[in-house]
């Protein structure tokens, strides 16, 4: 991928936001069915999506676009953010705000968990949901992008903005 101008990265951006927090969604949702034996809304939004799966996207994204080409170390990369990312958002929202979002001390294959913040199951899917990101939605989106521009940007934008008003109304309105 050459430098985008910052036209078309915005839009790129707000694009892997949502997608990778409509994945999050369902990876909870999933991982939620197998612990638990049924499926309930998880995250902190109305809609089916959770914005640190977005946050993750976007520090994988910036910090893997210019070694794309070595996928051992987008996968390394995105081990180490998303794991440090989920350990300080755990500790953080337990610590501070008195929430506790998820506790690994609870689920199967919670091996190496570290105060339920993390554990190395969590940390490897972060490493290949960097793969996912890097070597199969981002081609789709520059596909997408390089074809039909105009209808990129605008569903880029409707998407981005439902996402952030939902995140903005559940926090106010709960």
């Amino acid at each position: 991928m050459s430098k985008p101008s910052a036209k078309k990265l915005i839009p790129l951006l707000m694009f892997v936001f949502t997608v990778a927090g409509v994945v999050g969604f369902i990876y909870e949702e999933i991982c939620g069915f197998i612990n638990e034996g049924e499926f309930f809304k998880r995250g902190t939004t109305y809609g089916p999506w959770i914005p640190i799966y977005g946050v993750g996207a976007m520090l994988i994204f910036f910090a893997c676009i210019k070694v794309r080409k070595k996928p051992w170390l987008v996968f390394l990369i995105s081990c180490l953010l998303c794991g440090t990312l989920e350990l300080v958002c755990g500790y953080v929202f337990d610590k501070f705000f008195h929430m506790r979002l998820w506790d690994y001390s609870e689920v199967i294959l919670n091996w190496g968990h570290v105060n339920g913040y993390i554990c190395v199951r969590s940390v490897i899917t972060w490493g290949l949901f960097g793969m996912l990101l890097m070597y199969g939605v981002l081609p789709l989106l520059e596909k997408f992008q390089a074809k039909r521009p105009r209808a990129f940007t605008v569903t880029a934008i409707v998407l981005f903005v439902l996402f952030a008003t939902d995140i903005v109304l559940s926090q106010t309105l709960k």
